[in-house]
């Protein structure tokens, strides 16, 4: 399913259950966020996101723990998890979607290569964390991501994960 399908499908089960969704961003820079708002009305489910960038970012914005960071790394499932967590408390939010990772073309560290991305969704049930690798181009690397995070969401409210 396209972006654009998977965007308004989100947003049809948001509205139906009178959910909201946040997002906390890394790698994909706000994508999210963009994709969820291109819907007309999505202002009744979408409160906001952060695109926390840095490390910084990632501890100020989102509560993410500097230990957190200094061990496991901002590209990590530990991360994804905690700023999800993050964005949902910061917010206000029944769930989070975030997004950590390597969009490239550089960046690559030994054991987390160019297209690795971890995409994490919080809501009342708990935190779940996928880890992907996405082939192609920096653009490509952030549209899949973007396309995966809503797909999961899909997939969390449909009750399949």
């Amino acid at each position: 399913m396209s972006t654009p399908l998977l965007s308004q499908a989100l947003g049809g089960l948001l509205r139906a259950r009178g959910l909201t969704v946040a997002t906390a961003e890394s790698c994909t820079g706000g994508a999210l966020a963009a994709a969820l708002t291109a819907v007309a009305g999505s202002s009744d489910y979408f409160p906001g996101g952060v695109v926390a960038y840095s490390l910084g970012a990632k501890r100020a914005l989102l509560g993410v723990p500097g230990d957190l960071l200094d061990g496991a790394g901002a590209i990590s499932e530990a991360c994804a998890r905690a700023m999800a967590e993050g964005a949902r408390r910061a917010l206000g939010a029944d769930l989070a979607l975030a997004t950590t990772g390597i969009a490239g073309p550089g960046g690559a560290e030994p054991g987390k290569p160019v297209g690795l991305v971890f995409i994490a969704l919080a809501d009342g049930a708990g935190t779940i964390c996928a880890r992907h690798t996405f082939d192609g181009d920096r653009a490509a690397v952030i549209a899949a991501a973007t396309r995966e995070a809503l797909r999961l969401a899909v997939a969390r409210l449909e009750g399949r994960v």
